[in-house]
C-alpha cells in the first residue's frame, strides 16, 4: 500500500510517494497556483508520471493546505457566521468579535447573540441556559441564511453542557446541515479568546469543504481510491471528516509538516528546523520529535486566539527573496517574486536579482544557468551571502530557550541558501529529500488527540482527572482516524492554577496513534 502526500506552499507545492516503509518512490515540485487547487492537481499529475505506480495502489492521501489560512488573512470564501455566548448576565461588558478587524466581520455577519447561563471555574451554573432563547435564536437564523454557527459559553472547558444543549436546540430547528462549532472543542482557557477561535473555525468551514471536495476530485481524475487525511498544526493528521469539523486546525499545518518530515528523514527528536522556501523561512524547535507549542496566543488574520500553535518564528527570507544595495547596505526579501521565480530569476532567463541567483554565483550551488551570473560584483555577493547567514543565526537565538547550541536540521527548496555552519549550531544537518520535507511530514504524520480541561480537585481525586483527561485524548484520537490499537499518551501536562479556588488544576493531555488499516 503506497501513501501519497501533498504540501501547499506559498511558492511550490510538493507532492511525494512513499512506500510501506517509508521510502520515497517518487518526489515533484510545482507552482503553487491562485486557486490552490490547480496546483493540488498539477502536483498529483508530476508526482504520478515520475513514480509510474499504478494509481490503484494508493490507499492513504494526506493533504497539507494554505487554505483556511488565505480565506482568513485575504478575506475570501468566508461562511457567513452567528456568534452565540452562553453567559449573561456576568459577560455583557465585551460583546463578541469586538475585537476583530473591522472588515473581517463584515465578511462573517456581525450576527452576534448573548444569552443566560454559563458556569463557574467549579462546573456550577452561574445562571439556567435560556432554552426559549435559543429557540428564537434559532428561527431568526433560519431566516438570515446563515451558513455556520459557533457557540461560546462561560467555563465551557469545566462544564460544556450549556454549549451543548445549545447546540442540540439548534440542531432541532437548523437540521444537520450548518455546522456548529463549540468553542471548548477548540480552544483554551480565557472566554474571548476561545470565542475567536471558534468564531475562525465556523467562518473556515465553507472554504475547507470547496477544498477537500477539490481534493477528492483530484484524486477521483486520477483513480486513486485512498483516504483522505489533512494535517494540523501539531504535526499530526485528521479524517477529511474530521477536518470539516474542525478545520482552523489545518491553519499553520505547513511548517509543521516540514518539521515532522526534519524528523523523520533526520532521526532528530530534539534540534531547530530551518525551513527555507521560496518567500519566507520558517524556525521551529522539536520536541520528542514534534513540533514545540506556542506558549502565547496567537493573532490570525488580525484576531487574537487561544487554541494550539506552533512556536514558528519567520522571517522575510526565501529562494525568490529580492537582493538589492541601499545606501551601502545590502537588504535581501522580505519582498520576493514568489512563484515566479522559475521566470524572473537571473538563472531563469529573467532580470531580477534573487537570493537563488546570490547562492549560484557563490558557488553553493548549481540552478539554472549559472553563467548568467558570474560576473556578478564579488563584493556584492559575499556580502549577501553573509547577510543570508546572519538573518538565518539571529532567527535561531531568538526561538532558542538556551544557550547551548542545538542541532539545526536545514530542509526546503530554498535551503542550499543557508551554509553548513551556523553560530548556534552544534551541528548542521542537510538530509537527503530535504527539499520535500515537508510532503513527507504530511505523508508519515500519526493521528492525534488533543485535551486541555481544568478540573477542581474538590470535586474528582488527582488521579481520576488524570484518567479521565488521558481517556479523553485517546477517544479524540481515535475519531480523528486513529487506530485503537496504536495509540498512546505523547504528552501531558498538569498546571494547577493558584489563582482559582476549589483547588482547580488544568491538565493536558495528547494522544497520538497510526493510521486505521
Amino acid at each position: 500500500m503506497l501513501r501519497i502526500g501533498i504540501d501547499v506552499g506559498g511558492t511550490n507545492t510538493d507532492g511525494v510517494i512513499l512506500d510501506e516503509k517509508n521510502n520515497v518512490i517518487a518526489k515533484a515540485k510545482t507552482p503553487t497556483t491562485e486557486d490552490v487547487t490547480t496546483g493540488i492537481v498539477n502536483a498529483i499529475d508530476a508526482v504520478l508520471k515520475k513514480s509510474g505506480v499504478d494509481p490503484a495502489e494508493i490507499k492513504y492521501a494526506m493533504l497539507g493546505t494554505t487554505h483556511a489560512t488565505n480565506a482568513i488573512v485575504e478575506r475570501k470564501n468566508l461562511a457567513k457566521i452567528a456568534v452565540i455566548r452562553i453567559g449573561k448576565p456576568a459577560t455583557l461588558a465585551i460583546k463578541p468579535l469586538t475585537s476583530w478587524p473591522a472588515d473581517l466581520v463584515e465578511k462573517v455577519g456581525n450576527n452576534i447573540y448573548i444569552v443566560q447561563g454559563g458556569h463557574e471555574f467549579d462546573g456550577r451554573e452561574i445562571a439556567p441556559l435560556d432554552e426559549e432563547e435559543i429557540r428564537r435564536i434559532g428561527k431568526e437564523l433560519k431566516e438570515k441564511n446563515v451558513e455556520a454557527i459557533a457557540i461560546s459559553s462561560v467555563f465551557s472547558l469545566v462544564n460544556p453542557e450549556h454549549e451543548k444543549r445549545a447546540a442540540e436546540i439548534l440542531r432541532e430547528i437548523l437540521g444537520d446541515n450548518i455546522p456548529i462549532t463549540l468553542s471548548h472543542e477548540i480552544g483554551s482557557l480565557g472566554l474571548l479568546e476561545r470565542e475567536n477561535a471558534a468564531a475562525l473555525n465556523a467562518a473556515v468551514t465553507k472554504v475547507i469543504k470547496t477544498a477537500v471536495g477539490a481534493f477528492k476530485a483530484a484524486l477521483a481524475e486520477k483513480n486513486i481510491d485512498a483516504q483522505l487525511y489533512l494535517t494540523q498544526n501539531d504535526g499530526t493528521l485528521m479524517t477529511a471528516e474530521y477536518a470539516l469539523k474542525y478545520p482552523v486546525l489545518t491553519i499553520a499545518s505547513g511548517p509543521t509538516n516540514s518539521l515532522r518530515g526534519a524528523a523523520f528523514l533526520s532521526n532528530e527528536k530534539n534540534a531547530i528546523v530551518v525551513d527555507v522556501g521560496g518567500t519566507t523561512t520558517d524556525i521551529g524547535i522539536l520536541v520528542n520529535g514534534f513540533p514545540r507549542e506556542s506558549s502565547v496566543a496567537v493573532e490570525i488574520g488580525g484576531v487574537r486566539t487561544n487554541f494550539r500553535m506552533p512556536d514558528i518564528i519567520s522571517i522575510g527570507l526565501g529562494g525568490g527573496s529580492l537582493v538589492r544595495e541601499e545606501n551601502g547596505e545590502i537588504k535581501v526579501g522580505p519582498e520576493s517574486v514568489g512563484f515566479r521565480i522559475v521566470n524572473e530569476a537571473l538563472v531563469f532567463g529573467g532580470n531580477t536579482l534573487t537570493a537563488t541567483d546570490i547562492a549560484v554565483a557563490s558557488g553553493r550551488c548549481s540552478i539554472g544557468d549559472p553563467s548568467r551570473v558570474k560576473n556578478l560584483d564579488r563584493n556584492l555577493v559575499a556580502k549577501a551571502t553573509e547577510k543570508i547567514k546572519s538573518m538565518v543565526e539571529e532567527a535561531i537565538e531568538k526561538i532558542k530557550t538556551s544557550p547551548e547550541p542545538m542541532p539545526v536540521i536545514l530542509v526546503g527548496g530554498g535551503s542550499i541558501l543557508v551554509p553548513d555552519e551556523l553560530k548556534g549550531a552544534s551541528k548542521v544537518i542537510r538530509p537527503p529529500n530535504y527539499d520535500v520535507a515537508n510532503a513527507i511530514g504530511a505523508a508519515i504524520a500519526q493521528v492525534s488527540g488533543e485535551v486541555d480541561r481544568v478540573f477542581s480537585l474538590d470535586q474528582i481525586r488527582r488521579e481520576k482527572a488524570i484518567e479521565e483527561a488521558k481517556r479523553m485524548a485517546v477517544e479524540e484520537a481515535i475519531k480523528a482516524g486513529a487506530n485503537p490499537d496504536t495509540v498512546e499518551i505523547v504528552n501531558f501536562e498538569e498546571i494547577p492554577l493558584a489563582y482559582l479556588p476549589g483547588n482547580a488544576t488544568r491538565i493536558r493531555v495528547k494522544a497520538a496513534g497510526y493510521l486505521s488499516k
